[in-house]
C-alpha cells in the first residue's frame, strides 16, 4: 500500500477541521497584538528550520534525514497546539491565530526553504530536486482550499460546523495513528536502524525549540501566558503536512525523507507533555 493515499486524505480532513475552528477574526490578532504573533511566526518559520539544519549538520546526519528534519521544522503548527496551550494555561486565542497564520504562510515559505536546501550540495549529494510549482499546487489543493471551505462552513452553517467538528475531532487522532502504523510497517527496518540517532536529534531539536521560544518571549517581554503559548507553537509541527510533502509522488516521492517527521511527531508529544506537566506543577 502506498502511504500517500492515506496521508493525503488525512491531511485534507485535518485542514478542513482546522478551518471549522477558525473565524476571520483569528487572522486579525496580528493587528491588535503584533508582538506575540510576530515572535511566534519568526520562531516557527525562520528559527526552527535554521536550528534543525545546524543540529543535523553537527550530528553528521545523512542528507535525506537532514532534508526530512528541515521539512518538519518548516511545516506549519499543528492544531493540537491549541489543546496543549489550554492545558498549559496559555493564551489559546494567540495559539489559534498562530496556527491559522502559519498554516497559510508556510504554504509559500516551505517551497522557498526546501528549495534552498535541495539546491545546495546536500540535495545534489542524493539527487533530490524540488518541483516548486507542484509543491505550491499541492499545498493549495490540500491545505488552503480545505481551510477556506472550513471557515465558510463555520461562518454560514455554525450548527452543522459544530456537529461535523465533533465527529472529526474523534476521528483525527486515530487516523494519524493509522498513518503512523502503516508507515512504520512499510519502513520498519529503516526506522529501527536509525531510531536512536533520529530520536536524539528530534528530542534535541524540540529542546532547542522550547529554549528559543522562551528566549524570544523574554527578550520582547511577553506575558507568562503568551510565553507558554509561543514555546508550544514553535515546538509543535504538522507532521501530516511534512509526510505529505516527503512521500507525495508530485513532490519528493521518498518515504525516507518522511521518517524524521514520524519520529519528531512521537517525541513532540512526549516532550511537550513533560513541559505542560512542569508548567502545571510550577
Amino acid at each position: 500500500m502506498n502511504t500517500i493515499w492515506i496521508v493525503l486524505p488525512i491531511l485534507t480532513v485535518l485542514m478542513f477541521e482546522l478551518g471549522l475552528n477558525l473565524k476571520w477574526n483569528d487572522f486579525k490578532l496580528f493587528r491588535n497584538r503584533p508582538k506575540p504573533v510576530i515572535a511566534g511566526l519568526v520562531g516557527q518559520i525562520i528559527l526552527l528550520p535554521l536550528i534543525a539544519y545546524l543540529l543535523c549538520w553537527a550530528m553528521h546526519l545523512p542528507p535525506l534525514f537532514v532534508i526530512g528534519f528541515v521539512l518538519i521544522a518548516c511545516s506549519p503548527g499543528g492544531s493540537s497546539s491549541n489543546v496543549f496551550s489550554m492545558l498549559a494555561k496559555g493564551d489559546v486565542a494567540l495559539s489559534v491565530s498562530l496556527t491559522a497564520c502559519s498554516s497559510i504562510i508556510t504554504m509559500f515559505t516551505i517551497p522557498v526553504v526546501m528549495g534552498l536546501v535541495c539546491s545546495s550540495t546536500l540535495g545534489e549529494a542524493v539527487d533530490i530536486h524540488l518541483p516548486v510549482g507542484k509543491l505550491l499546487m499541492q499545498n493549495i489543493v490540500l491545505m488552503f482550499v480545505p481551510i477556506i471551505i472550513g471557515i465558510f462552513v463555520r461562518k454560514s452553517f455554525s450548527n452543522a460546523a459544530d456537529k461535523i467538528h465533533k465527529v472529526l475531532s474523534k476521528v483525527a487522532f486515530p487516523a494519524l495513528i493509522l498513518l503512523a502504523s502503516v508507515f512504520f510497517i512499510q519502513n520498519k527496518q529503516a526506522i529501527i536502524d536509525n531510531f536512536m540517532q533520529l530520536g536524539v536529534a528530534a528530542t534535541l531539536l524540540l529542546i532547542f525549540a522550547l529554549l528559543a521560544g522562551g528566549l524570544i518571549s523574554r527578550c520582547i517581554r511577553l506575558s507568562g501566558k503568551e510565553r507558554r503559548t509561543i514555546i508550544i507553537e514553535i515546538g509543535m509541527q504538522n507532521a501530516a503536512q511534512a509526510i505529505a510533502v516527503a512521500s507525495s509522488p508530485f513532490v519528493f516521492g521518498n518515504d525516507i525523507i518522511a521518517i524524521p517527521a514520524i519520529i519528531y511527531a512521537l517525541m513532540m508529544n512526549v516532550v511537550l507533555l513533560i513541559y505542560v506537566g512542569i508548567v502545571k506543577r510550577r
